[in-house]
């Protein structure tokens, strides 16, 4: 059977009088759909889904030729055939429409959904929508499949190009469905309850961090929160951390590349809301930034620069330190050009994540570096959906340098700027000076707990298999796929919040006791440590004192152990600079690794090279540092050293490529200027280790502290929304498909109830709540009963496949890697920070029906992997 497009017919209601160009006809026929035919389909599509139950049982094939569309008003009609692309078939049918009852409503009627707003040719079963995972596989399968049955197409391509229209306007509908039950729980919640808390979008956005009833609760009854950390602008208590965690971070792999043809203007934007930065706002913060930066040199230009190394206004570490971290990074490619704007319109992403992993909003980037404008733009949206007093953490690859040009350039005002915690990401501390880090290291830093930082490179993990379709992409459309991605990773990780809990929790307790027995041993008493470590974050954020270079030559002619010493602190910042290099390349050996785009392998083969080249010049350069060690040792013990002297630290052949923040690698013990009295945090080994351990304890107790709020915010957040959806449902009563829909959202909340009542229950609140959370006892125990035989069967169904065919691999789920090996030897190094806890077998629940062999370090990122028996 030949399949034909009919003949398109003047319509009186075409824009223009002659043809016109295919981009005027494709924009009013996106106008058309935006406007007046998805919302149409809006209700009459949710009553579909009432009628058949899901689509579980969708309208048997006789009934879709029943004639709905016969008018009794008296319109002018027209006959249309349509192509139906069904499961098992591929039919023909006739429509007839009229202006009331257009015929995309006729379809969808018969659970169709068609490929254009007015005179479809082909229309496509709703089943066959929710199924198809990729459109351009999917369509060249089904080609296939049909011409094998004798179903031809009269032209190349025509399914794949209907049928991706289809599937983009079908996503539209399911979108703008969902936000419209949404609307309805969202208004029955609005009674003026919320009044200074975080906005409606926020809330929907995280429950853990925005979902609470009121964001000043803090702990009660829980232990002293006083911490080590040294802060020389704020008392040092509880009262003082940052209220939510957010971490900022760009992306230059997802880039869109120019119109090979020279094409102006871009795709029309799509009806649905969206993660992305409005563009206007973007530009509107880089016109900001420029004036701010041009009214500041003008007002530096008039004053002399100081010629001896300082502070800068209201930051920590002096000049020297922070220009360290600056050329670090620019040497290592992060604020050169990473994306030519001359063959991509749009070089790349920055997000703005929470804690856990949770998308708040996105910006398009086009520039070809890594501007400031787009983190400030991210911030100031942030800032705006937030009450006046409540504080955030921001976690950044380079937050020492964000927090230098806000001061410098006066990007915010002082109240803003007030509220906000700088602090560098736990995978890219090591580019940074070693003052800086113990000042903006996480580990080092209060109220940031055990977070890293990282989410948003897990995010771009999880958007990479979209690179290639979206480097060719619209606009618009790109920018739709993506938050189509990041709702479907949204909806995917709300059950696992239970779960993420419970493993943070576990693995805070176990670090927290470890901690607390090594701390015993030493048997250092803790206020001399807080003592020490104050000493210690004050002698290295000094300035760098200004000495000439005569006297040391001098110096270094007279005294041979002055001489070797500066020999060894020489060889040892070169190591560090190594060793930094080397991390960096390592970083993009990762991102080529990841990256599918064919040009970028070969970064991948020079990096590996380079990586190879770098390693035995490295362990060279530590065999020399230690034979320059034991000469200052051998000084020392012929007493030809001066008084007081101490011995530095060999540095070990092992471990020496992980540049973890508390290695030796760090401290430059017995290194230093001499001084008559050492302190202990020096000198002293126990006392040192003890600082560790202190500061180990420290975050222990604020990730504790932490994980108890969230533990109360989210049962809060589940009785208000279970609430809101009782309310919705008493105001739709009356309307059977509203109610079909708000019941159906109440049966994902209770299974989503069921998970994380189980899953948190040894985790104390940090307030009481109550014993409540929302759904009634016998929906929760039919619920898990439901969970627990799905799970059985499914574990059944499992070893008998694998008892059979011998194959104990599950398929691998977003984030994951096929290569594991090579995969885990680069993240064994480039991520030593990430938090895994493999689970002894006394704290596994035998019986319970959600695996716990294994947890997830973000909430997104839950393995579906099977135990082989």
């Amino acid at each position: 059977m030949a399949v034909r497009r009919p003949k398109p017919r003047r319509r009186r209601e075409t824009i223009l009088d002659s043809p016109s160009p295919p981009s005027q006809k494709r924009a009013n026929q996106w106008h058309r759909w935006s406007e007046d035919i998805i919302p149409r389909m809006i209700v009459p599509y949710l009553s579909y889904i009432e009628e058949t139950l899901s689509l579980r049982h969708a309208n048997i094939p006789g009934e879709r030729h029943s004639n709905d569309g016969e008018c009794g008003t008296g319109c002018r009609t027209r006959s249309i055939k349509v192509a139906c692309v069904l499961f098992d078939a591929f039919e023909e049918i006739t429509i007839i429409a009229c202006p009331c009852f257009p015929t995309p409503l006729q379809l969808l009627r018969r659970g169709l959904f068609p490929c254009a707003p007015m005179v479809p040719s082909l229309a496509v079963d709703l089943r066959v929508l929710e199924f198809s995972p990729n459109q351009t596989a999917w369509c060249d399968a089904l080609e296939t499949f049909l011409d094998g049955m004798r179903y031809k197409l009269t032209s190349k391509n025509s399914l794949r190009r209907r049928f991706s229209n289809a599937f983009h306007w079908y996503r539209v509908l399911t979108v703008l469905a969902r936000d419209h039950i949404s609307t309805l729980i969202t208004d029955a919640r609005k009674d003026g309850s919320h009044v200074d808390q975080p906005s409606e979008y926020l809330r929907s956005r995280c429950p853990l961090c925005f979902g609470g009833n009121d964001w000043r609760n803090e702990v009660r009854g829980s232990p002293s929160m006083c911490v080590i950390y040294y802060d020389s602008t704020a008392p040092v208590d509880h009262f003082s951390r940052p209220n939510i965690i957010v971490c900022i971070d760009a992306c230059f792999t997802q880039k869109c590349s120019t119109n090979p043809r020279g094409a102006t203007g871009s795709d029309p934007p799509n009806p649905t809301s969206s993660f992305f930065l409005p563009t206007a706002d973007v530009n509107a913060m880089e016109d900001f930034v420029q004036r701010c930066r041009g009214e500041g040199r003008q007002a530096r230009a008039s004053r002399a620069e100081p010629d001896e190394d300082c502070y800068e206004e209201g930051m920590r570490v002096p000049v020297s330190v922070l220009n360290g971290c600056g050329d670090s990074f620019i040497a290592a490619d992060e604020k050169r050009e990473k994306a030519s704007t001359r063959f991509f319109t749009d070089t790349g992403l920055m997000a703005l994540l929470c804690r856990h992993d949770h998308v708040l909003w996105v910006a398009n980037l086009t520039s070809a570096g890594e501007k400031q404008h787009y983190a400030l733009a991210l911030l100031d949206r942030l800032f705006k959906h937030l009450p006046a007093q409540m504080t955030i953490g921001l976690l950044y690859d380079i937050g020492c340098q964000l927090e230098r040009s806000c001061r410098k350039w006066k990007f915010m005002d002082d109240n803003t700027l007030s509220r906000i915690v700088f602090a560098v990401a736990v995978f890219h501390a090591y580019g940074h000076q070693w003052p800086c880090q113990i000042v903006y290291h996480p580990r080092k830093r209060e109220g940031f707990g055990l977070s890293d930082g990282e989410g948003c490179e897990r995010l771009w993990s999880f958007l990479k298999p979209l690179i290639p379709s979206l480097r060719v992409s619209g606009f618009n459309q790109r920018l739709f796929v993506l938050d189509t991605q990041i709702r479907h990773l949204d909806s995917k990780s709300l059950q696992g919040f239970g779960h993420w809990l419970h493993r943070r929790w576990i693995h805070c307790q176990t670090k927290k006791n470890g901690a607390l027995d090594s701390l015993h041993d030493l048997q250092v008493d803790e206020d001399m440590l807080r003592v020490e470590w104050k000493a210690q974050v004050d002698h290295q954020t000094k300035p760098a004192p200004r000495t000439s270079d005569k006297v040391n030559l001098q110096k270094m002619k007279k005294d041979i152990y002055l001489t070797v010493r500066l020999n060894a602190l020489a060889v040892k910042t070169c190591i560090r600079d190594h060793l930094r290099q080397r991390k960096f390349e390592l970083e993009r050996l990762e991102r080529s690794y990841r990256a599918t785009i064919n040009a970028e392998h070969k970064l991948h083969a020079n990096t590996q090279q380079s990586i190879k080249r770098r390693e035995p010049g490295i362990l060279k350069l530590v065999s020399t540092y230690n034979g320059l060690c034991s000469q200052l040792r051998s000084l020392i013990c012929q007493r030809r050293a001066p008084p007081y002297a101490i011995m530095p630290h060999i540095i070990p052949r092992d471990g020496i490529f992980l540049l973890d923040v508390d290695d030796d690698i760090w401290q430059d013990v017995g290194l230093d200027d001499d001084t008559m009295a050492p302190p202990a945090w020096l000198s002293d080994d126990a006392v040192r280790n003890g600082i560790r351990l202190q500061l180990e304890v420290d975050q222990c107790v604020e990730e504790e502290a932490r994980l108890m709020r969230e533990r109360a915010v989210i049962q809060e957040w589940m009785l208000a929304e279970w609430g809101a959806i009782r309310g919705a449902s008493n105001n739709a009563v009356t309307d059977a498909v509203m109610s079909f829909h708000l019941r159906s959202r109440a049966d994902e909340l209770i299974n989503i109830c069921v998970v994380w009542k189980k899953k948190v229950q040894c985790i104390p609140c940090a307030w009481p709540v109550g014993e409540s959370w929302g759904p009634s006892d016998e929906a929760l125990l039919q619920a898990a009963r439901d969970q627990a035989q799905s799970s059985f069967r499914d574990e059944v169904d499992a070893e008998s496949v694998e008892g059979e065919e011998g194959d104990c691999e599950g398929d691998l789920e977003y984030g994951e890697i096929g290569d594991e090996e090579l995969m885990d030897a680069i993240e064994d190094i480039a991520l030593a920070d990430e938090y895994r806890y493999d689970y002894s077998n006394e704290l596994v629940d035998d019986t319970d029906d959600i695996d716990d062999h294994y947890m997830p370090s973000s909430p997104i990122k839950l393995s579906n992997k099977r135990r082989c028996i």
